[in-house]
């Protein structure tokens, strides 16, 4: 399994992004290790919150959030997953799986020894996380769910998605930093755009963003189908409280906010919301709000 690592001097000066990096090796398939890159923000003993990005951004997408969080007294935890930001990169497409990407993940997260976390998850952040979630749900007190889903390939995708898909695959320059900000309603400043496009010095960094979008299950017997079945069927019988948060500009994922209200029991009674001008990343949208609206749903939802 080849690797790449993004070299740090590419990292230097991001706008609004001051927090140092922390890092930890997960063991890959081939009994390797990889490198996953993590901020480690605010009180040590503290409850951790724990954001996760998805495609094909980086946990720089959290960093208007973070200080929010911090500032109520919680540690936030804002992993990179493999393939993006400063973690390690895979050359070729075919070592990215799903189930991979949720074997470093968990890897990842039973060396933090993290405990009474609220998940806060987005886009393939939520594929992930949620795993997470299913597979350790001792380990977490609550969920928010923002943009994101857990697809069985049960039922079609939209044809939002769709387009979206083709356009990942057949585009010449998968630009990440324009991706993102395509997905915004606010936009994104050139800086801005160029700290989404820092983890990749060139296409080759690319592999892990080109093959997400075909790893989303969309068929009823795609490899990872059952895994999520099995992920719901956990996910159903969980009584945490569950949030939903989502942006009214998302017109992928319009809608499914409906399901986690529906089939998760802890979402009952809470304060669901659909956040006015805000697209797909909210978080660059509306990114103080969302930490808001956390710290708001963590002290409603403690002890």
């Amino acid at each position: 399994m080849d690797k790449l690592r993004t070299p740090d001097n590419r990292f230097n000066d991001l706008p609004g992004f001051d927090f140092p990096p922390n890092y930890l090796d997960v063991t890959d398939p081939d009994g390797g290790a990889l490198r996953v890159h993590y901020l480690d923000e605010g009180p040590e003993d503290a409850a951790p919150v724990l954001v996760m990005h998805g495609e094909p951004s980086w946990c720089y997408l959290y960093r208007h959030m973070i200080p929010v969080l911090t500032g109520a007294g919680h540690r936030v935890l804002a992993p990179d997953l493999i393939g993006f930001g400063r973690s390690d990169k895979l050359a070729h497409r075919a070592d990215y799986t799903y189930q991979r990407h949720v074997d470093w993940m968990l890897d990842w997260l039973d060396q933090t020894q993290a405990h009474n976390i609220t998940l806060v998850c987005q886009d393939w952040g939520g594929l992930i996380g949620l795993r997470l979630l299913a597979a350790r749900p001792d380990r977490f007190a609550r969920l928010v769910v923002a943009n994101t889903a857990l697809p069985t390939g049960d039922q079609p995708m939209s044809p939002a998605f769709e387009s979206w898909k083709e356009y990942s695959q057949t585009v010449p320059d998968f630009d990440a930093g324009r991706i993102v900000s395509g997905g915004t309603t606010s936009k994104l400043t050139d800086a801005e755009i160029a700290a989404y496009n820092a983890p990749f010095p060139d296409d080759s960094y690319k592999e892990g963003a080109r093959q997400f979008p075909v790893l989303v299950p969309s068929t009823p017997d795609d490899p990872a189908a059952q895994a999520n079945r099995d992920a719901w069927a956990v996910l159903r019988g969980l009584d945490i409280p569950v949030l939903t948060a989502f942006g009214a500009d998302d017109k992928i994922m319009a809608g499914v906010d409906q399901v986690f209200q529906k089939l998760m029991p802890g979402a009952v009674g809470q304060d669901h919301c659909i956040l006015q001008n805000a697209g797909h990343f909210l978080q660059e949208d509306v990114g103080p709000e969302l930490g808001a609206l956390t710290n708001a749903f963590i002290a409603k939802t403690a002890g």
